[in-house]
């Protein structure tokens, strides 16, 4: 045959010209008896290895935590309404002498609050629970005890009849009428149908004890105030009033309270309400009682300016809540007039700003990127380290064998 032998490297020819890219050249075996190792190599390595670890697992930690980016925006809702949750302890003030009531710049009124879900509970002198929470609802109670007495019964309303209401069965009722007549509901114990009831053997029954008031309203967002008063309200001539008659020859009102917690709308991560937890006890009033001898009471009112709020979270899940801020002020009672109505008032105004809370993590990318650096410029820095220090003790034996020839 005339044919040349075949090559047998010719495959092999890649290969040479990969390996002039090899930035990482391997030492012989034979060769492996060259390499020195020190105790200061020992030592470095290490502390090196540790400084790692300790490094990476703080990179981690940072890569599995998230942080909360802020950001202002105007607040464009329109027609919403806002839930507040509400807990206010009043230990010198019994259940059945506070009316709770809200209203609002639009003129919604709720009068003794009874279409939301707040609860009345009774406390004892010391904090105790007297019996379980009931729902803060006044008029339907009253009406049920007097119709299931004498259902065809027609009692008076004290002059206060109308076309419409021209029999009061219950003592709520003859509330009611006087309040369409603007008329102030005074001597409660000459109301036959509130004698009935017992509501000033109630009132009584009741004296030195507390009360707990709790649970949620759904209001209209728009600027209003929630207040926590004495006496049974009502309006009158445009104006909201509360009945305090019942109480003439008693002791000054102690409004003393704890709330416990008072928030704007659904709790979020890192949510902080400035007034949860705050305590009041009230200093001893200027005078014993007001016009009319009705008893004299503070009037503790606090300013909140509620800021609408969303929290997204790392899941692109969205809470609409708010947060406030709170200034407080105090009131002594007017001597020889009846213009200040004791209580504890929230007056609330929303701001035009709406905060956004989202929540972020760093990408996995920007974690691999940081270890590799971690990793990469320690052991860089290890073996420079390294390096100086053997390179040192070399030259510190060669002057050492140098002297001991001289």
């Amino acid at each position: 045959m005339n044919g040349r032998p075949r090559s047998d490297g010719g495959g092999d020819e890649w290969k040479k010209y990969v390996k002039a890219f090899d930035a990482f050249p391997k030492q012989r075996e034979e060769a492996a008896e060259f390499f020195h190792r020190s105790v200061s190599g020992g030592v470095i390595t290490i502390v090196t290895a540790i400084l790692m670890g300790l490094l990476f697992l703080s990179e981690l930690g940072l890569y599995l935590k998230h942080t909360t980016r802020n950001t202002l925006a105007v607040d464009t809702s329109r027609g919403e309404t806002m839930a507040i949750h509400v807990d206010v302890t009043m230990p010198r003030l019994p259940c059945s002498w506070l009316s709770i009531d809200a209203m609002d710049v639009s003129g919604d009124v709720h009068l003794e609050v009874n279409d939301h879900g707040l609860y009345k509970q009774r406390l004892d002198r010391r904090g105790n629970v007297v019996q379980q929470p009931e729902l803060h609802e006044f008029g339907p109670k009253e009406k049920k005890e007097v119709k299931e007495k004498d259902p065809n019964a027609c009692g008076s309303c004290y002059g206060a009849e109308t076309e419409q209401r021209k029999c009061c069965n219950s003592c709520a009722e003859v509330r009611e009428a006087y309040r369409k007549k603007n008329w102030s509901f005074s001597n409660v114990a000459s109301v036959q149908q509130c004698v009935d009831e017992g509501v000033t053997l109630e009132l009584d029954a009741q004296r030195g004890e507390g009360c707990r008031v709790y649970g949620d309203l759904t209001i209209n967002k728009v600027a209003g105030n929630i207040h926590i008063a004495p006496g049974h309200s009502y309006q009158q001539g445009g104006l909201h009033m509360h009945d305090l008659t019942p109480f003439i020859g008693e002791k000054p009102f102690d409004l003393s309270h704890t709330i416990h917690r008072l928030a704007f709308g659904i709790e979020y991560p890192g949510m902080k309400n400035p007034l949860d937890g705050h305590k009041v006890r009230q200093k001893p009033l200027p005078i014993q009682t007001m016009e009319g001898g009705i008893p004299a009471g503070g009037a503790y009112q606090y300013y909140l300016k509620v800021v609408p709020t969303k929290y997204v979270t790392i899941g692109n899940s969205t809470i609409n809540s708010n947060q406030y801020s709170v200034t407080e002020t105090y009131k002594d009672p007017i001597p020889g007039t009846y213009s200040q109505l004791p209580g504890v008032f929230f007056f609330y105004d929303l701001s035009p700003v709406l905060v956004t809370f989202q929540e972020e993590r760093r990408s996995f990318f920007t974690f691999i990127t940081s270890a590799c650096a971690i990793v990469g410029g320690l052991f860089t820095i290890s073996g420079i380290i390294d390096s100086t220090v053997y390179s040192g003790q070399r030259l510190a034996k060669k002057k050492m064998g140098i002297g001991k020839l001289s």
